[in-house]
C-alpha cells in the first residue's frame, strides 16, 4: 500500500531500523523455537506413543501445516488492521497454545494442538517481511531481510537444542514446556522492541482499490513470484526431510548416538545465521545479484548434503554445515525477493511464499520419512537431491540483475506471464 506520510523507511543505524531488526529476530526466535521444538524429540515421542518415524514425523507436519493454513488469513488481517496489532495478536496466541502442547492425553490431540498452534505462529511469517519492507529504507532492505532469517535460524536452533537436552533428563513434555516459556520471554522483547508501524496504510479496498482476491491474483500471475515459491516449497521440504530423520539415523549402527548428544547437531544452524546475512550482501554486490546467489547457495546444499553420505560423524557433521548454510543463503535470497517483486499485496506476495514453503515442510518433510524408512539415508538424499536440481533449474529463469534493476512495474504494466 502506498504511504501518504512520505515516510520512506529507517535508514540504516537508526534507532527504528534496529527497533526493525531487533523485534523481528525476536518474534523469529518466539516462532521458531515454538514450530520445531518437537523435531529433536521425535524418536522419544515414537517411542512413547509406539509409533514409526514418519508418524511421529507428522508432530512437526501438523504444525508447519497449521501455519500454511493461516498465513493468507492473517496477511489479510494485516492488510486490513495492521501489520504490528496482527504480529502482537499471532505471538500471545502461539505462546498460550505452546503451554497446552505438553498436557496432550494422546498423539491425535497432540497433533491438533500442534495444528492449530502452528496456526497462530503463522502471524508472523505471514506479515513480518512486509513489515520490513514497509518500514526500512529500500536501499538496505536485502541486508534487513537476511538480519530477520538470521533471527529464524537461531529460534529454530533453539527449539531444538532446549527441548532434546531437557527432555532427555525429563521427559520430552518437561521439553516442550521449556521451549514454551523461552518464546514467551521472545515475545516479550518483540513487543517492547519493534517500533510503531509508519509505513503502512489500510487497504484500499473501501476506496475502490484491488480485494484480497486481486491482490493474490497479480501475485500468481507472475512468473517470477511462482519461481521463488517453488523455491520455498522444494528447498524447505528438502530441508525438514534432512533434519526429521537425521536424528533416526544418528541412534543407528554405526553412529549409535544417545537422544541429547545427537541434537547437538542441531548447532550447524548457526551455519544459516552467518548465511542468509552474507547473501543478503552478496546479492548487492556481485554480478548476476540475487539470481546467481540463489544458484550458489542450492549448489552448496546439494554439497553438503552429498558429504553426509559418509559413514562417518564428522562427515555428518561437516556436510550438514554446508547443507544448512546453503538453505538459509537461499531462504534469505528468495524470501526477501518476493516482496521487493510486488508492487502491489506485498503482505499476500509474502504469505503465498510462506504457504509454498510451509507446504513443503508439511508434504515433503513428512514424504522423506517413507523412503528413509524403505531404504535408509541414501534414499533420502538422493529424494532431497532431485528436488535441489529442480529448484535450481527454475532459478536459472529468473532475471540476473541487482535489486534497484528489478523494481516492479506500474500495476497497470506489471503483469507477467
Amino acid at each position: 500500500m502506498a504511504n501518504p506520510s512520505g515516510f520512506t523507511g529507517h535508514p540504516k543505524g537508526s534507532a527504528g531500523y534496529r527497533g526493525v531488526l531487533v523485534g523481528l529476530a525476536a518474534a523469529g526466535l518466539a516462532t521458531f523455537a515454538q514450530l520445531y521444538s518437537v523435531q529433536g524429540l521425535l524418536p522419544q515421542l515414537s517411542e512413547d506413543f509406539g509409533i514409526s518415524a514418519a508418524t511421529a514425523a507428522l508432530s512437526v507436519s501438523a504444525a508447519t501445516l497449521g501455519l500454511a493454513a493461516a498465513v493468507i488469513p492473517w496477511s489479510a488481517a494485516a492488510d486490513r488492521f495492521g501489520r504490528l496489532p496482527v504480529m502482537r495478536t499471532a505471538i500471545i496466541a502461539a505462546v498460550v497454545l505452546g503451554l497446552l502442547v505438553p498436557l496432550a492425553t494422546d498423539f491425535s490431540v497432540l497433533l491438533l494442538l500442534r495444528f492449530v498452534e502452528g496456526a497462530a505462529l503463522g502471524g508472523i511469517p505471514a506479515v513480518a517481511l512486509a513489515y520490513l519492507s514497509e518500514e526500512v529504507s529500500p536501499v538496505h532492505a536485502a541486508v534487513a531481510a537476511g538480519t530477520y532469517v538470521s533471527g529464524t535460524t537461531i529460534g529454530g536452533l533453539a527449539g531444538r537444542i532446549v527441548a532434546a537436552p531437557v527432555s532427555e533428563y525429563s521427559n520430552w513434555r518437561i521439553g516442550v514446556a521449556a521451549v514454551s516459556l523461552l518464546a514467551a520471554v521472545s515475545a516479550v522483547v518483540f513487543m517492547l522492541s519493534a517500533p510503531r508501524q509508519r509505513g503502512w496504510s489500510p487497504s484500499p479496498k473501501q476506496k475502490g482499490g484491488p480485494g484480497l482476491a486481486a491482490r493474490l491474483g497479480v501475485n500468481l500471475r507472475s512468473r517470477r513470484q511462482l519461481v521463488l515459491y517453488a523455491q520455498a516449497f522444494l528447498l524447505m521440504g528438502g530441508f525438514v526431510a534432512v533434519y526429521n530423520y537425521l536424528g533416526f539415523r544418528l541412534g543407528l549402527p554405526p553412529f549409535n548416538l544417545p537422544q541429547a548428544l545427537a541434537s547437538s547437531l542441531f548447532l550447524a544452524y548457526l551455519a544459516g545465521t552467518w548465511s542468509s546475512r552474507a547473501a543478503g550482501k552478496a546479492a548487492g554486490m556481485l554480478a548476476g545479484g540475487r539470481r546467481n546467489v540463489l544458484l550458489a547457495s542450492t549448489a552448496v546444499m546439494a554439497a553438503g548434503l552429498a558429504v553426509t553420505l559418509f559413514e562417518s560423524l564428522a562427515a555428518v557433521i561437516t556436510g550438514l554445515i554446508i547443507f544448512t548454510a546453503g538453505f538459509f543463503g537461499a531462504h534469505a535470497i528468495a524470501s526477501g525477493w518476493v516482496p521487493v517483486l510486488a508492487s502491489e499485496g506485498k503482505a499476500q506476495a509474502s504469505s503465498l511464499y510462506n504457504l509454498a514453503y510451509y507446504g513443503g515442510s508439511s508434504l515433503i518433510g513428512w514424504a522423506g520419512g517413507l523412503f528413509f524408512q524403505s531404504a535408509g539415508w541414501p534414499a533420502l538424499a538422493g529424494f532431497v537431491g532431485l528436488l535441489m536440481l529442480l529448484a535450481a533449474v527454475l532459478a536459472a529463469t529468473l532475471p540476473g540483475k541487482r535489486e534497484h534493476e528489478l523494481r516492479p512495474k506500474p500495476a497497470s504494466r506489471r503483469l507477467e506471464t
